[in-house]
């Protein structure tokens, strides 16, 4: 009867036991049978069989057995845990409801196979079981009790909806596009420095650049022609095989005028532009000490003194540099055919660009032809005496010199337009040329090497013929070559990779080409309509003057100007004539009566 009474307890605290006596099993049985048919005011009292339970408790010895069970109560409660149906899940969000018939998810298995081993005999184990079950309360706070009767609000832990469509909305941008720094760059305010002897034009470089290796996202420098030309050279130096955006071309008289002054300024601009958005040039250590450097004549001398002494070192970069002498036969025939290609259109650009210097000496031509002609009208209408012909041709004299400065101003930007493209391009094909030269001059030490190496070998051959024991030397000539091998591998991959790099340029050199002549004749094209428009709005404002001069206020169209003329010369002749024929017959009237 104890035992019984021990393996009813509400702990579960019963020692394992592989099978239960079949009389102690059918009195849990019973007692689990009468417990359920009492009322719900008896429940607390637990009779008899709870007393002995507590008693043989107490009583019994602290046995590694009876602590056995007492540590599997956690496993137990966290089967009930598991077990719980929860309408909105575990994050907060609603579930489907299979019907109400739904079973309740199935405890994780080993949870399963701990309840099982603390079950005895599933009599005796399921009142136990479901009087905690009913005894859980999974809420700990009672203000979120009835929120488990219906709907509740998402937990504070889920993340909140707005910063989601915050990072779909962000464009997707490439690891290319990401790293590749944006640069602005202008080049203005030109303006006269120094004395009679060594004055210059120094120009304000202003650039706004993305790029993390400069200090300042936004800074201006003031640089002078020759400073250009030294970033062009440091470029051509540092990158072999690129197409260096070249600086315009110097200039001994004139270059102090407006003109060339604003038309200089606009090339140097586009050659910075054009360096700073090449993938290779951009991150050019010359270029960023050009844009950057406040003390730039001073940073230039101490990177000239550190070059010195790199100059030994640079191995076969510097050989390559140095020049050297031979006859270049070109055996690739894209590059062949490259060459000829750029030899002729360096031909007809310059001819272009001859054409369009002639127009534009054209267009000056008719400025100070009409300069001329409008002081030649201001003259005589100062000496006519009669003001009704005086004021117009003081008026057509004004208007003489509104169209020598529209004649000026188009020749500008004739110059602006496409001159500035030709010119560039006839100098980007020096630069091309430059680039080619340097192949040779890769193609050469190539070659060289191979010759060094040729001759190390021979060497070597002799030594190993003669057989004597000179081992020193042997091995002084077997380092010798390899050393030359080592020399014709890097001269031949540099040949290569300058080859392959010159192709990508030229590539690129055609599709820049087509984009700037398209926006040069696009320009060009518009400057000049508007410079028409503008032409025959100074005509027509003119004829206006006048016919506001006369006392007219409408002014017909010219069709209607033209057949209301031809029907008054029409009625005109038309009365002369009759008035004509009606003399001529008074005439021989008057004759007859004088016969007669």
């Amino acid at each position: 009867m104890d035992l019984g009474d021990e393996e009813s307890s509400p702990w579960g605290d019963v020692p394992s036991r592989s099978s239960p006596a079949p009389s102690t099993a059918k009195a849990d049985q019973n007692d689990a049978l009468n417990a359920d048919s009492r009322p719900p005011s008896s429940t607390p009292a637990a009779g008899p069989t709870s007393t002995t339970a507590a008693a043989a408790a107490a009583t019994a010895p602290r046995s590694p057995a009876g602590r056995g069970p007492r540590r599997r109560q956690h496993g137990v409660q966290s089967t009930k845990l598991e077990a719980v149906d929860d309408p909105l899940g575990p994050l907060g969000a609603p579930t489907p409801s299979a019907g109400p018939e739904a079973a309740p998810p199935a405890p994780p298995q080993k949870e399963a196979a701990a309840s099982h081993m603390t079950q005895p005999a599933p009599g005796a184990s399921t009142p136990s079981l479901g009087g905690m079950m009913d005894s859980v309360n999974l809420d700990d706070n009672d203000d979120e009790q009835p929120r488990a009767q219906g709907p509740r609000i998402p937990p504070p832990v889920q993340a909140p909806s707005s910063p989601a469509p915050q990072r779909q909305t962000q464009p997707s941008v490439s690891v290319e596009q990401a790293a590749k720094p944006t640069f602005i760059i202008s080049v203005g305010d030109p303006h006269k420095v120094g004395d009679l002897t060594s004055s210059h034009t120094e120009y304000s470089v202003t650039t706004k650049t993305t790029s993390k290796g400069y200090r300042n996202p936004e800074f201006t420098v003031s640089r002078r022609y020759r400073d250009f030309l030294w970033l062009y050279t440091q470029l051509h130096n540092n990158n072999p095989g690129v197409i260096i955006p070249p600086p315009p071309e110097k200039q001994a008289v004139g270059r102090f005028d407006a003109d060339f002054v604003e038309s200089r300024r606009a090339a140097l601009e586009r050659m910075l532009s054009k360096a700073a958005t090449h993938p290779v040039l951009q991150h050019d250590g010359d270029l960023k000490l050009f844009l950057e450097s406040d003390a730039f004549n001073v940073d230039i001398k101490n990177k000239e003194r550190k070059d010195v002494g790199l100059s030994e070192s640079k191995g076969m970069f510097g050989s390559m540099l140095s020049g050297s002498s031979g006859k270049f036969v070109e055996h690739d025939d894209w590059f062949h055919d490259r060459r000829i290609y750029l030899d002729a259109l360096e031909t007809q650009l310059k001819a272009l660009l001859k054409a369009t210097d002639a127009v534009v000496t054209q267009r000056k031509g008719l400025a100070e032809a009409c300069g001329d002609f409008s002081a030649s009208l201001h003259s005589l209408s100062a000496v006519e005496l009669s003001p009704a012909l005086s004021g117009p041709l003081d008026s057509l004299s004004d208007i003489q010199i509104r169209i020598r400065e529209l004649y000026e101003r188009q020749a500008q930007q004739d110059v602006l337009t496409m001159g500035i493209v030709i010119d560039e391009y006839i100098r980007l094909i020096g630069s091309v040329k430059t680039a080619f030269q340097q192949r040779q001059k890769a193609y050469h030490a190539w070659h060289s090497a191979e010759q060094e190496l040729q001759k190390r070998k021979t060497n070597q051959d002799k030594l190993l013929r003669q057989g004597r024991s000179q081992q020193d030397r042997l091995n002084q000539l077997s380092a010798d070559v390899a050393d030359a091998e080592r020399k014709v591998h890097q001269a031949r991959l540099l040949f290569d990779d300058m080859g392959r790099l010159m192709r990508s340029e030229l590539e690129r050199f055609e599709k820049e080409k087509v984009e700037d002549f398209k926006s040069g004749v696009e320009t060009f094209l518009e400057s000049a309509v508007e410079a028409q428009k503008e032409l025959i709005e100074i005509w027509e404002t003119f004829l206006m003057q006048l016919d506001t001069d006369e006392g007219e206020t409408f002014l017909p169209p010219a069709g209607v100007v033209a057949s209301s003329n031809a029907d008054q010369m029409t009625s005109s002749q038309g009365s002369s004539a009759s008035q004509d024929l009606e003399r001529s017959g008074a005439n021989n009237e008057a004759m007859a009566e004088a016969r007669g």
